[in-house]
């Protein structure tokens, strides 16, 4: 790719909001973050925005960015992202903003919603002169081909279609009504009501918190997550085909997910109809059914290995974590 057209590495850690704190949920507004997050950690996420117009539309939408929870606690571990709490930042922000910059920030949007107004209304003019144009057009090839008419035998004997008809003519030099003579001016109509797609500016960037907060995660779907992750995967949420996580050798605009991945401790119990039937659907979609754990006797001898190393104590955890996870695909044969 030209470097012309990479994205720029957004200030870090940059925030990721949380918008419930009950059900949790990540979201990412810049656009930029968004794009630099993909091409360079291969960090996919989910687009759920859509226009007030057509809030029901679920083929094309847009910003925010949903973020799985494994994917926000990996960026938030590795230093790259910190959660901020959306609805407690906003009501501070909106607190400690002054009334200039808010008088600022509206008519900022009063301008922004005058220039769409003025910009539709002349596209508008500009369809309603080409209708007109048009109409005037075929008007004028009726009168043409009338003439015409009007040269033949009919003519001689004085008998003529309109004359039957007893109606009357308009002058050729009548000019065509306007349309746009009825319609009010552009200043005379209010300007457009303008939603901003993000709240800074007029808010600051929310600061970071003196003590970081990790996103609550499931021990064995974040284990999976981080492990495939590692060795460059890309990872969607795997709901249409019944698994945690879609597994993609590359990005999946360009690949199709090769793995359906599911996160599970080393000593659960699995049902064998489970393995059966998750065998058979991964067969029957042409991708593998994988099944991954953290194997804790593996686990709990690297740690124990790691504590003689004082360069790698702050890190052994996660050594430990990403060496220690093991995978199992599925896969069926048929009789």
């Amino acid at each position: 790719m030209n470097s012309s057209t990479d994205p720029t590495c957004p200030p870090l850690p940059f925030p990721v909001f949380r918008i419930s704190s009950a059900i949790e949920r990540f979201l990412l507004y810049d656009i930029n973050t968004i794009i630099w997050l993909r091409k360079t950690h291969n960090i996919l996420g989910v687009l759920i925005g859509t226009l007030p117009q057509f809030p029901q539309q679920n083929v094309f939408l847009g910003l925010p960015l949903e973020l799985q929870p494994e994917e926000a606690c990996l960026l938030a571990e590795k230093g790259l992202a910190y959660i901020v709490d959306d609805l407690h930042s906003h009501s501070m922000g909106m607190q400690s903003i002054t009334a200039a910059e808010k008088e600022a920030f509206i008519a900022n949007l009063d301008r922004e919603g005058r220039e769409a107004a003025k910009t539709a209304e002349n596209k508008k003019e500009a369809a309603r002169r080409k209708t007109m144009k048009r109409l005037s057009d075929g008007n004028k090839m009726i009168k043409d081909t009338t003439s015409e008419r009007g040269n033949g035998p009919a003519a001689e004997m004085g008998i003529h279609e309109d004359a039957l008809l007893d109606q009357p003519q308009m002058p050729d030099s009548a000019p065509i009504p306007s349309l746009a003579c009825s319609r009010p001016s552009v200043h005379e109509e209010a300007s457009w009501a303008v939603t901003p797609a993000t709240s800074y500016p007029p808010l600051q960037t929310p600061p970071m918190a003196s003590t970081a907060t990790l996103p609550t995660v499931n021990p064995s779907s974040y284990a999976l997550f981080k492990h495939l992750h590692g060795l460059s995967y890309f990872l969607s949420p795997g709901l249409r085909f019944g698994c945690q996580f879609s597994v993609y050798p590359g990005d999946p605009l360009r690949f199709h997910s090769h793995f359906l991945a599911i996160g599970s401790d080393w000593d659960e119990e699995i049902d064998l109809l489970d393995l059966v039937g998750g065998g058979r659907l991964g067969t029957g979609v042409k991708k593998g059914w994988l099944i991954g754990g953290v194997n804790k006797g593996e686990s709990n001898q690297l740690a124990r290995r790691r504590e003689n190393q004082p360069d790698a104590r702050e890190t052994k955890h996660v050594d430990a974590l990403n060496s220690s996870v093991r995978t199992f695909c599925i896969e069926w044969g048929g009789m």
